[in-house]
C-alpha cells in the first residue's frame, strides 16, 4: 500500500481547510486503504486514518489496510462513523460530492451536529496519475485481454452467437487470472456493428460479418480495455477501406499521445485524419478515456475534455471508430500508458485486419 496516496489526500484537506474527510465510494476505499470490502467508511484526518467496518471484514481489513486503524461497528456504520468524527474533534469535514448516496449524506449530517459537513471533494482526481504498483496491475490485466484475443481468432466461426464469443473471451481471461470482466463484454457483428456499445446478443455471426469485440480483464481491482474488429470470411473492398482508415487513425493517435498534449488536441487530430476519408461524421464518441479501478476515469480525449496537459503515469485509451447505420461499423482500441517521452501500448494484440477463413 503506497503511503503517498494518503499524503496527497491530506494535502487536499489542508488546501480546503478541512479537518478530515469521510470516504464512502468503494474504489476510493480500495485506493486509499488497500481494503477490498463493502459496507465500510474511511475517516481520514491530518494524523489519523480509521477504517470502519463490521465483524465480517475486520480480519480482512487488518491484513489489507496496514496503514489504517480498523474500528468495528456493532450498531450501525453511519452512527459509528459520525461518533468517530466527533471524537476526533473535527470541525470541518468533507465528503465525496460526486459519489456519496443521498441517504448516507443525510444520515451523517443529522448526526454531525456542531460539525460543518458541506464541502464536496473530488477524490477521483487524485487517482489520475498511476503509481508503479497500479501500472503493474494494469499491465497484467492487459496480458489477460491479449491472451483472449489470441484465442478468439481461432474460435469464431459462422453460425456462432455473439453471446458464445463473449463467453469465450471471458472464460479465457478468467483462466489466465482475471477476477472478472472490466465491464459487460461488447460483441457486435454485421449490421449491429453500427452500435458502439452493442453488448452481445443471440444474433448469429454470418459469413462476411465484421465482428467488433470490446472487452477487458480485472486484476487486483484494476481494469484493462481493448477492442479488436475481425472479419469472418473475406473482407470486401469497402470493409478494407473503412478498416484501414480507422487503423491509420488509431496508429496516428498512438504516436500523438505524449506529455503536455491536451485531450481536445489529440481528439481533434483523430477527427481530422478520418475526415480525409470522409468518415469523421461517423465517429460520434470521444476518442479515449482513462481507466484504473474504474473502467471510465479522467482524463479523457474528447471535444469536451478538460485535460490541458497529459502527464507521465496517466493511462488513456485510444479507440477511434466508424459506425454507419445499415452497413455496420468497427472500432480499434488499445490501453496506453503516457510515458516521459511519449506513450507505451499496453495491449499488444495484432491490429492488422484479420480475416477468419
Amino acid at each position: 500500500m503506497n503511503p503517498n496516496r494518503l499524503t496527497a489526500l491530506r494535502s487536499l484537506l489542508a488546501e480546503k481547510n478541512l479537518d478530515g474527510v469521510i470516504v464512502t465510494k468503494y474504489v476510493n476505499l480500495h485506493y486509499f486503504s488497500g481494503f477490498r470490502g463493502d459496507d465500510t467508511t474511511l475517516v481520514i484526518t491530518k494524523d489519523k486514518a480509521l477504517l470502519v467496518t463490521d465483524n465480517r471484514y475486520t480480519e480482512q481489513a487488518q491484513k489489507q489496510a496496514p496503514l489504517f486503524e480498523v474500528v468495528e461497528h456493532k450498531h450501525g456504520l453511519i452512527k459509528k462513523t459520525a461518533e468517530l468524527v466527533k471524537k476526533l474533534g473535527c470541525r470541518r469535514v468533507g465528503f465525496e460530492g460526486n459519489a456519496i448516496l443521498y441517504d448516507v449524506y443525510a444520515g451523517l449530517a443529522s448526526l454531525l451536529d456542531g460539525v460543518e459537513f458541506r464541502t464536496p471533494l473530488n477524490l477521483d482526481a487524485l487517482r489520475q496519475i498511476k503509481d508503479e504498483e497500479e501500472i503493474g496491475y494494469i499491465r497484467k490485466a492487459c496480458e489477460f485481454a491479449d491472451k483472449a484475443f489470441e484465442d478468439i481468432v481461432k474460435f469464431i466461426k459462422p453460425g456462432m452467437t455473439e453471446i458464445a464469443v463473449a463467453a469465450r473471451l471471458e472464460q479465457v481471461m478468467r483462466e489466465a487470472g482475471s477476477e472478472r470482466p472490466s465491464f459487460d463484454t461488447i460483441v457486435a457483428s454485421g449490421l449491429r456493428g453500427s452500435m458502439p456499445h452493442g453488448t452481445a446478443t443471440e444474433k448469429l455471426i454470418e459469413e462476411g460479418d465484421f465482428v467488433t469485440m470490446d472487452y477487458g480483464a480485472k486484476y487486483q481491482g484494476y481494469c484493462s480495455d481493448i477492442t479488436r474488429t475481425v472479419c469472418v470470411g473475406r473482407a470486401s473492398d469497402r470493409q478494407r477501406e473503412v478498416y484501414n482508415a480507422v487503423l491509420g487513425t488509431q496508429k496516428m493517435v498512438l504516436e500523438a499521445i505524449a506529455p503536455g498534449k491536451s485531450g481536445k488536441e489529440i481528439d481533434a487530430a483523430s477527427r481530422a485524419f478520418l475526415k480525409k476519408y470522409d468518415l469523421a461524421q461517423y465517429f460520434g464518441h470521444g476518442l479515449g478515456h482513462s481507466l484504473g479501478l474504474e473502467i471510465h476515469e479522467e482524463p479523457r480525449l474528447s471535444p469536451s475534455s478538460t485535460c490541458e496537459h497529459l502527464q507521465p503515469g496517466m493511462l488513456i485509451t485510444d479507440e477511434p471508430g466508424v459506425y454507419l447505420s445499415g452497413w455496420g461499423g468497427l472500432r480499434i482500441e488499445d490501453t496506453v500508458l503516457v510515458t516521459k517521452t511519449g506513450s507505451e501500448r499496453l495491449t499488444k494484440s495484432n491490429k492488422e485486419l484479420v480475416e477468419i477463413l
